[in-house]
This record gives C-alpha cells, sequence and structure tokens, in this order.
C-alpha cells in the first residue's frame, strides 16, 4: 500500500479539488436546461453549484427544508464543546450570489419520473418543479429500533447535526462521577464509518479531561468489529481512552426504552444510563423510497453518472445511493464522497445536455481526520477508481468502483488536529462558496 504522511495527505486532498474544479472538454447545452437538486448537503450543493459553473445556461434550482446546512464534520467537537454550531452552519448565499443557483426553501414530497416533476411543500404551498435531470441527495432516514420506545428527544442519536447535536452535548455536559454515557454503532452501511468510534473517543476524553470519576463510555456495536481506520481507533480504545472505553462488537440492538435511557442487544443489556446515544440503522431518505432500493434500503447507482435503473433523468448522490464496489471495498457514505461524487454526476448531465456520453475515466475520493482527543486526531484516504470490481475471491464480478488506499496517519497526533481543520474548512469552501 503507498503511504502519504500527514503534509503530502494534506496536498494531495487540496489538488484533487483543485483539479475537480476544472470543467473537463465538454460542449455547452444549445438550448435552457432545468436542473432540480434535492438536499442541500455537501453532495446537493456541490452538484448544484459545478452543475452551474459547467452548464452555461443550464438553470439549477436547489431545495432544502432548511436555509441552512449544518455540517455532520466537525459536530463531534460542537457536542464537547470545543466548537461553536455557528462555526459548522453553512449557508447558501454564495450559491446564489457567485453561480447563479437558485434556492428553495422547502420539502421535497413527490416525484413525477414520467413527467419529469417534482412537488415541493413550502411555507405558501406546494410548488411542482419541473425538470430535464433531477439530482436526489436526501441523506439519510432512520430505522427505528424493533421493540421498546424510542424517543429521540429522550435519547438523541445526533447523526443529523444541529439540535440534536446540542441534546447530546447537555446531556454529556450533565454526567457526574460513576456515570454512563452509551452509545451505538448501526449495522453497516450507514453515515460516516468513523464517526461513532471518533465520537466515543471524544466523549471519553471529556470526561476525563472534566474529572469524571468512574465515569465510562460503552459502545454497542451491531458490527462484528471497528469498521473504520481499525488501527487508530483500536489504540484509542485500549491505549489513549484505556478504561474509559469498553467496545462490544456484535451487539445488535433488540429494544430502546428512551424514558429509562435502557437498551437490549444480542451481546449486552444496559439499564438506566446516564446518556444513551442511540444511532439507528439507517437507509435512504424518504424522497427516494418510490425508487428501487437495495437490501439494504440505499438506491443502487449507475458511477459513471449515479442515474437510476428505470430513470434514465434522475440521479441520486450521497448517502443515499448504493456504488457498486469490489468486495469489502464498500464505497463509504461522507460527506466528501458526497462531495466527490456530486462532480461525477455534475460532468454527466452536462456531457447528457450536450448529447454526449459519459466519462468513464473516473475517480472519486474520500479523505477524513477524525479526532481522537482535545488536541488529537488521525487520517486515512483512498481513491475508488471505476473498472473491474472483485468478490472476495479476487474474481472480476463486474464493473463499478474499487478501492486504492492512498494512506493513513502513523502517529496520532497534534499536527493532524490543526490540519483537520484545514481539511474541513476545504471542503465547506469547495461545496458552498
Amino acid at each position: 500500500m503507498q503511504t502519504l504522511n500527514r503534509r503530502q495527505f494534506l496536498k494531495l486532498a487540496g489538488v484533487a479539488s483543485a483539479l475537480a474544479a476544472l470543467p473537463r472538454a465538454v460542449g455547452a447545452a444549445t438550448t435552457p436546461a432545468r436542473v432540480v437538486v434535492v438536499g442541500g448537503g455537501f453532495g446537493g450543493a456541490t452538484a448544484a453549484k459545478y452543475i452551474r459553473m459547467w452548464g452555461d445556461n443550464v438553470q439549477v434550482t436547489l431545495v432544502d427544508t432548511n436555509a441552512t446546512h449544518i455540517s455532520c464534520i466537525l459536530s463531534n467537537l460542537v457536542m464537547t464543546g470545543a466548537l461553536s454550531m455557528s462555526r459548522i452552519t453553512l449557508g447558501y448565499s454564495a450559491l446564489k450570489t457567485n453561480h447563479g443557483v437558485n434556492v428553495l426553501q422547502g420539502r421535497a414530497v413527490a416525484i413525477d419520473g414520467a413527467g419529469n416533476t417534482v412537488t415541493v411543500s413550502t411555507a405558501s404551498g406546494n410548488r411542482v418543479l419541473p425538470y430535464d435531470h433531477l439530482v436526489l441527495s436526501p441523506g439519510i432516514d432512520f430505522i427505528a429500533p424493533p421493540a421498546g420506545a424510542w424517543d429521540a428527544n429522550l435519547t438523541p442519536h445526533a447523526w443529523q447535526a444541529g439540535a440534536q447535536t446540542t441534546l447530546l452535548k447537555n446531556q454529556l455536559a450533565a454526567m457526574r462521577n460513576g456515570d454512563l454515557f452509551v452509545m451505538t454503532v448501526p449495522k453497516s452501511p450507514y453515515r460516516c464509518p468513523p464517526g461513532p468510534y471518533e465520537r466515543a473517543c471524544v466523549a471519553a476524553d471529556y470526561l476525563k479531561r472534566k474529572g469524571r470519576v468512574g465515569a465510562k463510555v460503552i459502545v454497542l456495536d451491531a458490527n462484528a468489529s471497528i469498521q473504520a481506520e481499525p488501527v487508530a481507533f483500536g489504540e484509542a480504545f485500549n491505549v489513549t481512552h484505556a478504561g474509559m472505553i469498553e467496545y462490544v462488537p456484535n451487539a445488535t440492538v433488540q429494544s430502546v426504552v428512551s424514558s429509562t435511557r435502557s437498551i437490549v442487544t444480542s451481546a449486552r443489556t444496559v439499564n438506566n444510563a446516564k446518556v444513551l446515544n442511540f444511532i439507528p440503522n439507517q437507509k435512504a431518505g424518504a424522497i427516494a423510497a418510490g425508487l428501487p432500493l437495495n437490501a439494504q434500503g440505499f438506491v443502487p447507482v449507475n458511477p459513471l453518472t449515479y442515474g437510476v435503473a428505470g430513470y434514465p433523468n434522475i440521479h441520486v448522490i450521497g448517502d443515499a445511493c448504493a456504488v457498486p464496489a469490489s468486495d469489502n471495498k464498500a464505497v463509504p457514505k461522507s460527506g466528501h464522497m458526497a462531495n466527490s461524487e456530486a462532480k461525477v454526476c455534475a460532468d454527466a448531465i452536462v456531457r447528457a445536455l450536450a448529447g454526449e456520453a459519459p466519462d468513464d475515466n473516473v475517480t472519486t475520493n474520500s479523505a477524513c481526520y477524525s479526532p481522537i482527543t482535545a488536541r488529537t486526531a488521525s487520517w486515512l484516504s483512498a481513491n475508488y477508481n471505476y473498472g473491474d470490481i472483485y468478490d472476495a475471491a479476487g474474481n472480476v464480478k463486474g464493473k463499478g468502483m474499487h478501492r486504492v488506499d492512498l494512506g493513513e496517519a502513523d502517529i496520532i497526533g497534534g499536527d493532524n488536529y490543526e490540519d483537520m481543520f484545514t481539511w474541513a474548512d476545504s471542503l465547506f469552501a469547495d461545496s458552498f462558496m
């Protein structure tokens, strides 16, 4: 595996973003076209921006329920009080001013695939938007626990940043000596594979720094092992936060009772936790439910266009999509990946409007930093190249995205922590400015 030091990694991430900002040699659409983008997170905002940049006279409307987007990236540091909510709140004004994107606040409630329209519920009533291409980036919805009485206002998930983050922050701050912070890791695939382990680390670090004697973080993982950065998080759990974090694998959630902050899993039962951070299993956002779904509830897509089988003008990007990939090398659901997928999708749409075939020389990238303490972090990066993909035995099983690992942090250090903000701010700017 090729390895990179942190400076090389940061430089590569910046170069990748710069190259992605350059339009390929495509012809502009000869007649005005309308593209509607649903979902204003990293995927949707990036798609709207780059279609406008590359599409000349293409009209783009971005639809989102909220007036701003609150980033899940860095949100665990809001939970610990290291950052303010305003630090991760991203607006759409630059997309309007700098790129001419029309922004409509409302909730997409229905798609007419045959009629090429999407209905949006707004404060002033329903609006029907016609489109030539529709891009869906609706993020995730939750799959409720099989039994019990889960109330997200009592036992927050904080897996959609904002009010939920504040609830969890307040609950963590209220912990005292001997209290338990119990959290779950959903069954893969889910949004941001390293996110739950990162949260466990910064919660444990917070409790240590506050002197909460005997307080503990219990991680109930529905998976058989740590799903991302296993070396870094294994060291964090067993060395950095030894005695503060208890990791329990194969813990499938069977019931949650929020009123008593109690949870039953196949591996462990905990009653009367001080904090119960239940992160449910996940599926594609609701507006995508009428499209073809895989067994996990996500939308299979063509990675050259992010198009959906049977719906030639509908594209799904980000957390809601399922990208064909080599076994054990799944394309992660993350903000950075959504940004990368959005550019491939934008290019494919501009090409299609010009009567051209999609590019088949496609690479996406996933990179992330994960805070481990209040002063240290780890990182990793991988490219996903379009071409042959392989089954577990190494045989070609079709076409899709094959992961090539670029590198990961050789140490958990303070320089990584500082570079994390450079990475995040670059991604924020590339998507929303």
